[in-house]
Formats: C-alpha cells, sequence, structure tokens
C-alpha cells in the first residue's frame, strides 16, 4: 500500500496536472489542487519525523517494566566528560547518536562513551538538517556510510541511524536495508536544543513518557549536561530505570 501511495504520489505530481492542463484546459484549478495532494502525500511522510509510510521508523522498545532508552544526539562535544560523569552517577546507560565529522575531531570522547558502556550509533556525517529530507540518494548514502566509516576507527559497527531532526525520504529506508541498518525514531522529545530553561524541557518529557519510550535529547548546549541530568532525575523519581535495548526489541507504532 505504501509503494502505491507514492507511486501515485510522483506520478501524480508530474502527469496528472499535465494531462489536465492540456486537454482541458478550464481545469486547471482541479489540476493545482491533484498537484498539491500529490506533493503533500511525499511531503507529509518526508518531514514527520515517526511518520511509518516510507517504511519502519523504530519509536519505542518492548519491556515488560518500567524501561526508558535515553537517546542523545549532535555529538560528541566538549560537554561529553561532564554528561558522562552526570550520567554515571545516576546509574544511567545511553546511546550516543553522532555526527562522523565530530567523531573525526574528537575520537577520544567516543572512546570515553564506549569505556563507561553506553552505546555508539549514526547521526550522519555532517548533520545536513536543513537539507538531508531533499538529498538525492547518492548524497544520502555518502552521509550515512562516510559516519559509518569514521565510527569504525574506534571500533564501533553502527546498526542504527537517526536521521538529521528525524526527516527523511523515499531514498532512506533502501539504502539502510542493503546496509543491514535500522532507522530510530523517539517516542518523547523535550525541544532541549535550542533554550536553557531545564525545568521546561522536563515538564514536556516527563508526562509524555511511558514503559518503553525512546527519549531524545541532546548535548553540546550550555544547558545539556543539567538538562539531561534533570530529565533523569525526574523520570527516576517516578520510577523509571534506563536501558539501552538490544535492536531486536524496537518496534514502530503500527
Amino acid at each position: 500500500m505504501r509503494t502505491l501511495i507514492l507511486a501515485f504520489a510522483l506520478g501524480a505530481s508530474l502527469l496528472i496536472p499535465i494531462i489536465l492542463l492540456l486537454m482541458f484546459p478550464p481545469w486547471w484549478p482541479i489540476a493545482l489542487g491533484v498537484l498539491a495532494l500529490a506533493h503533500a502525500l511525499v511531503l507529509w511522510p518526508t518531514l514527520n519525523p515517526n511518520s511509518q509510510w516510507l517504511g519502519p521508523v523504530m519509536t519505542s522498545f518492548e519491556t515488560d517494566s518500567n524501561e526508558v532508552w535515553l537517546t542523545i544526539d549532535d555529538g560528541p562535544a566538549d560537554d561529553t566528560p561532564a554528561l558522562l560523569d552526570a550520567i554515571e552517577a545516576l546509574g544511567v546507560k545511553a546511546t550516543f547518536f553522532v555526527k562522523g565529522v565530530l567523531v573525526a575531531q574528537g575520537p577520544d570522547f567516543v572512546r570515553a562513551m564506549l569505556a563507561r558502556g553506553h552505546s555508539v550509533e549514526n547521526h550522519s556525517q555532517t548533520h545536513p538538517s536543513r537539507s538531508f529530507w531533499c538529498l538525492p540518494p547518492g548524497k544520502v548514502a555518502w552521509q550515512i556510510d562516510q559516519c559509518s566509516k569514521v565510527l569504525e576507527t574506534v571500533g564501533v559497527r553502527s546498526r542504527l541511524f537517526r536521521a538529521p531532526v528525524g526527516m527523511k525520504n523515499p531514498f532512506v529506508h533502501p539504502i539502510l536495508a542493503r546496509r543491514g541498518m535500522t532507522i530510530v525514531g523517539w517516542s518523547v522529545r523535550g525541544f532541549d536544543s535550542f533554550g536553557d530553561d531545564v525545568q521546561r524541557v522536563v515538564d514536556r518529557i516527563v508526562p509524555r513518557v511511558t514503559a518503553g519510550s525512546i527519549v531524545v535529547m541532546h548535548q553540546g548546549r550550555g544547558f545539556s549536561v543539567a538538562c539531561v541530568s534533570g530529565v533523569v532525575r525526574a523520570l527516576q523519581a517516578k520510577g523509571y530505570s534506563f536501558v539501552v535495548p538490544v535492536p531486536e526489541r524496537l518496534k514502530t507504532k503500527r
């Protein structure tokens, strides 16, 4: 069904409006309507991070207890040592989705993540947040492959990928499938990549968390360490524990 919808959207966006305009010029409003619908069918799953139309996106994980998965994007950064100390003091393991270009600049940060028992996964090479959703296949593959190659230099074989700001296009899933990789979204996010109000982020994340939630946060901002620590403490106070699930436990919202 997903393939049929996408095929219709792509075909309709080009052929149907042209046919209508050529054969029935007075019907131009209908042609524009079809064109708008076709583009919407492509843009919605592209710009909606957890949309399943283009392929499965992991948005939670199987669990029989109050477990959540903390994922931290955009590192490694200069706050890595302080962040590692903070979550270790709280007894938490996390997964860091990292940028390849930053791994190359600071490989010891990633080695420290691994030494502390955390996992590290692929968040693209350069994190082209404004353009990843519209990149052609070759550039999508380069972003994924280059980050994976850099990770291999520090002993990581990445199996998971999170797209920059979660946006993807119809090329991403086939490219990942050929590499045996899975795309990971999230259950809850706190929009902690901007601002400096820790309580705002805590208040957004904590009420939305349930058992098996994937929580996405960020590092490299001035308040990142305090923000992650605040969310962890608040969730622990509600009885949640933190785990790094094996890929086989991940599931979609479908």
